[in-house]
């Protein structure tokens, strides 16, 4: 397992707050590149530990920070703090902190939104783009995010549940992070995460017994120290700016991501089959607003990158090798 001594850490300012960068490699070996690395929920800089390791062998300057809200990065209380141009000004900020013009932005989850909202944004100081799990959507104009999936999937739905300011905080804390961590990574589902009335999400999702070879209790373990030392709020906010995100993005509408992406979906991933995602990034809308696109789906479900390493790896890997 990779340990703290093996990267530097390092506590930068950048559009206000105080970010938890990691880093690795120096891009001065066969790689000309730099490669940042961005996390998901509930996730820090260590879920990209093996990315990290492999991408700093091959020559790459890797960097891997913990987002605004998360590990050892400030976590503003507001919601209204979680817009993505609050969270692309931090990463340009962070860019900027080590002299770096362009970058292959790589995310999962959350991360992968900020991945295209960056491009979307500053395609400028995007070299190309991987999306793990989240495709670019459209933005629709007749109704607000929130609505939507309460029309679809109830108000049981998990992102519905984490809107209200403490409640999914309380639920949470009937229980030990670790055990938190072990219901939300190892989840095997693959219909969306919708709760039984009156039930919270987190006492629905069950505790496996046994580990999957992918990950190990130590592992688990590191996220989940972080997130006894940070809470799960900050997570939640990306979650509660939907709807804010969702107003301050009208001026992008139908705007197209230009720069070179690929995306890498897992086929046991939640709502992949069952809510319709593999058919949508097979579809025209998907490759109207990503027109320099390619696909990749792999036998996994969402935590992609830990779960199947070196494929991921690789993929990364072959995007930098094309774009060098």
């Amino acid at each position: 397992m990779m340990t703290s001594c093996d990267v530097k850490h390092h506590r930068i300012k950048t559009n206000g707050i105080w970010m938890h960068v990691a880093e690795k490699g120096s891009g001065t070996g066969t790689g000309t590149g730099v490669v940042l690395l961005l996390h998901g929920f509930p996730e820090t800089w260590f879920g990209w530990r093996h990315q990290m390791e492999f991408l700093a062998r091959h020559g790459y300057h890797v960097l891997a920070p913990d987002l605004r809200g998360y590990g050892d990065t400030d976590a503003p209380l507001n919601p209204s703090s979680y817009t993505w141009f609050h969270i692309v000004a931090d990463l340009l900020g962070l860019l900027d902190h080590f002299a770096v013009q362009q970058a292959l932005v790589v995310g999962i989850d959350w991360g992968a939104l900020a991945a295209w909202y960056f491009s979307l944004l500053r395609p400028d100081r995007v070299k190309g783009i991987i999306a793990l799990d989240v495709p670019f959507q459209p933005r629709f104009t007749s109704i607000k995010p929130l609505d939507s999936f309460k029309q679809m999937f109830g108000d049981d739905f998990y992102i519905c549940q984490f809107q209200e300011a403490g409640r999914a905080e309380r639920a949470f804390a009937r229980y030990d992070c670790l055990t938190v961590m072990k219901k939300l990574m190892l989840i095997n589902q693959t219909d969306l995460l919708i709760a039984p009335p009156g039930m919270e999400l987190i006492d629905y999702l069950g505790t496996p017994s046994l580990l999957p070879p992918w990950i190990t209790e130590e592992e688990l373990q590191v996220f989940a120290d972080k997130y006894q030392e940070s809470g799960f709020t900050g997570g939640f906010n990306y979650y509660r700016a939907l709807d804010l995100n969702w107003e301050l993005l009208a001026p992008w509408q139908g705007s197209k991501i230009t720069v070179p992406a690929k995306v890498i979906m897992g086929d046991k991933d939640m709502g992949f089959e069952s809510g319709g995602m593999r058919e949508y990034i097979q579809g025209n809308t998907f490759k109207n607003l990503v027109p320099n696109h390619e696909i990749v789906i792999l036998d996994a479900h969402h935590f992609i990158q830990q779960e199947r390493p070196d494929q991921v790896s690789h993929e990364i890997l072959s995007l930098l090798q094309k774009l060098s």
